[in-house]
């Protein structure tokens, strides 16, 4: 157990976490890019996420997406001890998974940075949609436009309100933890410069991370630490 890194949560009362894939394989969800990853086999998946590909080849978009989807995956251990924490702190959450397993957890302040899966709705009429449905079926059966999930795609732009909210959590912070990330996603890993001065940073993942900022660094899986933690 990392009795420093336990203190430095407990003793902090504004902590923002910085998540990464590594906080949703232990439910199941694989990550992009490691041996046994999403991306692993497939030609050029850059594209099969791109807008271009949305909408110049919407089935094989289609196709490809349906993939990310595990509907069957509940929050672990992680997500429950973030929410958890919730009690005592004031918690703030900047996710690059686009799975909602934060917000499934009931974590209350959560930016899903990419975009979440769930959150689908129709390009022509702008209406709802649930996923289970889109998993049915691409096109709307109200009106007959495609459906699409609310996700960042390659050559699209984040939400400024996301990336204002993130901003500003991380501006107030007095601790800042990275988890289960290899913080090599840019503009994600871009938002640490902006956290506050005097904060502190803690560093959990399995691997270490290029961080020019002093921090801690804990070298085990997320959930290891959150089982211990919790």
């Amino acid at each position: 157990m990392n009795q420093e890194a336990i203190d430095l949560i407990k003793k902090s009362q504004r902590i923002v976490f910085m998540t990464g894939a590594g906080v949703s394989t232990p439910s199941g969800i694989p990550d992009y890019r490691s041996m046994t990853g999403v991306y692993k086999g497939i030609e050029n998946p850059e594209y099969l996420l791109s807008h271009t590909c949305l909408m110049e080849e919407p089935e094989k978009f289609y196709d490809f997406v349906k993939q990310l989807y595990h509907e069957e995956a509940m929050p672990n251990v992680i997500h429950q001890g973030m929410k958890k924490l919730e009690t005592a702190h004031d918690v703030s959450i900047i996710s690059q998974n686009i799975d909602g397993l934060h917000d499934k957890a009931g974590s209350q302040k959560v930016v899903n940075f990419h975009g979440n899966l769930n959150d689908c709705y129709c390009m022509a009429c702008g209406q709802k949609v649930s996923s289970s449905q889109y998993l049915i079926s691409s096109i709307h059966e109200n009106c007959g436009g495609r459906v699409r999930p609310n996700v960042v795609l390659y050559e699209e732009g984040l939400s400024e309100e996301g990336i204002q909210s993130s901003v500003q959590w991380l501006e107030q912070a007095d601790l800042v933890v990275i988890v289960g990330t290899t913080f090599k996603v840019y503009p994600f890993s871009g938002l640490i410069d902006y956290r506050n001065p005097k904060s502190k940073i803690l560093v959990i993942n399995n691997e270490p991370i290029y961080l020019q900022a002093p921090h801690l660094f804990v070298q085990e899986s997320a959930e290891t630490f959150f089982k211990e933690f919790v």
